[in-house]
């Protein structure tokens, strides 16, 4: 692998397959190109937000042409994602703003997609019903979303303090709210409330995070980083890697294609959320088995 091209990756350890060889490659390319311009990493999010807002326009009409530019436009917007943060880390330009709109980009576009389903099926079949399933989807993305956020950026931690510097807990966060002013205190307000529910549905894993500090500070002993890390690999391909990006869009893209767009909630509401369930148990019991080898 090109040097170049892994020092502008978070981690090899948290990219998935279609990331590592489709769209990271194509975004180093392009974030390359922009490191010599005055393109920021913030620029590139606000614009990948537009582009991903389309989808949902184009995903309302069934039409097979119509709905290939709105599954193209999503694919471009997830392109620009991995853009802002591998451009970031080649320029060096990086800001906890940055890193929150980096997040709530993605919640942007499937919010927008769901919508434009719900209303979509509202005309084919003349009842606003699909507007529950619509809620219900946006929610449960929202909780998936944010579980594979933390669970990746966890492993990140576990890997360097460099690496893990954006892993965060809520007295951290709260403390940097306080500072804030303007748009920044909005945005970190609804941060402290993701982070709170995040640590709300891992309390053994919390637990955990305690017992290290205490015992160790900051100098967790490399035996411990490599167990954890070796463990939440092997559940990131078992089952956190469904609730990614690609792991949805596979599905979601061959629902519009087909037609039968109210698969997608049902798949959203049943599927993945069985799926977070399971990866959160299948954590906790992780977490669980080394406090106690800590102990």
């Amino acid at each position: 692998m090109n040097e170049e091209f892994a020092s502008s990756l978070k981690s090899v350890e948290t990219e998935n397959k279609l990331d590592l060889y489709f769209y990271r490659p194509i975004a180093f390319r392009i974030a390359r190109v922009l490191s010599h311009t005055f393109v920021t990493p913030n620029m590139v999010t606000i614009f990948s937000i537009f582009v991903g807002a389309g989808t949902g326009f184009m995903f309302y009409f069934d039409r097979l042409v119509i709905n290939l530019i709105g599954i193209f436009l999503l694919i471009t917007a997830n392109i620009l994602d991995c853009v802002d943060g591998q451009l970031a880390r080649l320029t060096g330009i990086k800001s906890k703003i940055g890193r929150i709109l980096d997040g709530i980009a993605g919640d942007i576009w499937f919010f927008l997609i769901y919508l434009c389903l719900a209303l979509r099926l509202t005309h084919e079949y003349g009842t606003a019903w699909f507007f529950i399933p619509a809620a219900l989807s946006a929610l449960s993305h929202l909780l998936q979303a944010g579980i594979t956020d933390y669970y990746k950026t966890l492993h990140l931690f576990f890997e360097s303090k460099e690496k893990g510097s954006e892993f965060q807990n809520k007295k951290q966060i709260k403390a940097q709210h306080q500072q804030m002013t303007g748009f920044g205190k909005i945005i970190f307000s609804m941060y402290l409330i993701y982070t709170g529910i995040q640590e709300k549905m891992t309390p053994m894993l919390q637990r955990l995070l305690v017992q290290l500090y205490e015992k160790f500070g900051d100098d967790i002993p490399q035996d411990i980083r490599l167990n954890f890390r070796r463990e939440s690999c092997r559940m990131m391909k078992q089952s956190i890697d469904y609730m990614t990006f690609n792991g949805r869009t596979v599905v979601l893209f061959l629902v519009v294609l087909g037609g039968w767009v109210w698969i997608y909630f049902l798949y959203e509401i049943i599927i993945l959320n069985f799926i977070l369930f399971l990866s959160i148990r299948m954590h906790e019991k992780m977490c669980g088995r080394l406090y106690k080898e800590v102990s």
